[in-house]
C-alpha cells in the first residue's frame, strides 16, 4: 500500500472519482453523525437509513492510509468513541460555491 507518502497524501494528489469527488477513500477514515447501532441495518429501511439515535460509538465510514485496501472503500463501516483521536481518522469539510 505505498503511495509514496509515510501517512496522509495531499488533498488533491489522485483523480476524482467519478463524481468529481477527491480523497474519499483511502487517506482517512471520515466521522459520521450517526451514532453505532450492531443491529441498525438489520433493523432500518434500505432506503437512505439515518443511524441510531443514541449510542456510545460513532461510525467511522471508508479506510485509511493505515488499513489494508479491503477497507479503503466508502461502504466500510467502523466505530469509534466520540474522544478517539488518531491520524487516521478525520472530517470533510465539504464548500458549495
Amino acid at each position: 500500500y505505498d503511495d509514496g507518502y509515510a501517512t496522509t497524501s495531499p488533498v488533491g494528489t489522485y483523480k476524482g472519482n467519478v463524481y468529481g469527488l477527491h480523497d474519499m477513500s483511502g487517506n482517512v477514515g471520515e466521522w459520521c453523525v450517526d451514532w453505532y447501532g450492531a443491529d441498525y441495518y438489520a433493523n432500518s429501511s434500505s432506503s437512505n437509513p439515518t443511524g441510531a439515535t443514541v449510542g456510545a460509538h460513532r461510525v467511522v465510514r471508508g479506510g485509511s492510509w493505515l488499513r489494508n485496501p479491503v477497507p479503503s472503500r466508502v461502504a466500510y463501516r467502523d466505530i469509534n468513541t466520540p474522544s478517539f483521536r488518531n491520524d487516521s481518522v478525520g472530517f470533510r469539510v465539504v464548500s458549495l460555491q
